[in-house]
């Protein structure tokens, strides 16, 4: 039998003062009233309530579980109020893990304006670009760059296009002269990603095919922005993600080259376990993080 639904049933026969009373309350009949007290009894080793055909009363064992078992219902009852609660409005706390670039670029300032409009909701953002496990992790929601697993239990929800671009400053350009085609690339200095693998490297499309960044770089960091700053210098040629340059592009401080041959965009996705009823800090945000992206 429900363990908590004998506590409950017990609570109803000690305030209603008969099994009868309590039977009525708890739509169920005497008889299984009787039996939900002998069940709390058998497994407690202890008598709860002294019977007899004109009354009952508690006994000592009876008086001290009646005490702690209202407490129980009362901190379910406040349980309860709390969720729906949640349910009512955006609040609690937003757990989101995104990559690195994207996640300081975009994600950040997004989750910041959404926060604006819903001060009770906490954001918790992990930035890595390691592929986090949500359910095991405890993440309400992972913003991605590629294709989803199709094996994974998640619901995903394309937000756009992840896009790079190759440039330099024009310091730079001036002094080397500016790159025609992928081939070109073997006479400059390029900056390099130490993350970046004969296996992830972005591939460009050049006229007999794909074809990786240089993978000789006199210049390697294992860092995005370390990059750029050192591209801002004159130090070589960039590939990075538009997002991260977008301001040094629009203001010149970058000069975007050889755009026809481009890596081909990635999607980004925004994933989410699946659950008929996603409380409102989590449909809000995804509400609010795919209308930004649609709009961008």
């Amino acid at each position: 039998m429900d363990r908590l639904r004998s506590i409950e049933v017990f609570v109803a026969a000690v305030e209603q003062g008969s099994f009868s009373q309590a039977a009525r309350q708890m739509d169920m009949t005497p008889a299984m009233v009787g039996k939900h007290v002998r069940q709390l009894e058998a497994e407690l080793g202890a008598r709860l309530l002294q019977r007899s055909t004109r009354r009952q009363s508690l006994t000592d064992a009876g008086r001290r579980f009646y005490a702690e078992g209202k407490k129980v219902l009362e901190q379910l009852a406040w349980a309860r109020a709390s969720v729906e609660g949640l349910r009512q409005q955006p609040s609690g706390r937003l757990r989101i893990t995104a990559p690195t670039t994207l996640g300081a670029c975009v994600v950040a300032p997004l989750a910041a304006d959404y926060q604006q409009a819903h001060p009770q909701v906490g954001i918790e953002l992990d930035l890595s670009n390691g592929v986090a496990d949500l359910v095991e992790e405890g993440f309400d929601l992972a913003v991605r760059i590629g294709e989803p697993d199709p094996r994974a239990d998640l619901v995903a929800r394309r937000l756009g296009d992840y896009c790079m671009v190759i440039c330099a400053s024009p310091s730079y350009l001036k002094r080397h002269g500016v790159p025609r085609t992928p081939a070109d690339l073997s006479a400059h200095r390029c900056l390099g990603h130490m993350v970046w693998t004969p296996r992830t490297a972005w591939q460009l499309q050049g006229p007999q095919g794909p074809m990786p960044w240089p993978g000789e770089a006199p210049f390697l960091c294992n860092d995005g922005q370390a990059l750029r700053q050192a591209a801002l210098r004159g130090a070589g040629l960039l590939l990075q993600p538009r997002v991260l340059l977008k301001d040094d592009l629009r203001r010149g401080r970058l000069r975007a080259v050889l755009e026809s041959c481009l890596p081909a965009a990635r999607p980004v996705y925004l994933l989410y376990r699946q659950d008929r009823h996603l409380l409102p800090k989590t449909r809000s945000f995804i509400d609010f993080i795919r209308k930004a992206f649609s709009s961008a």
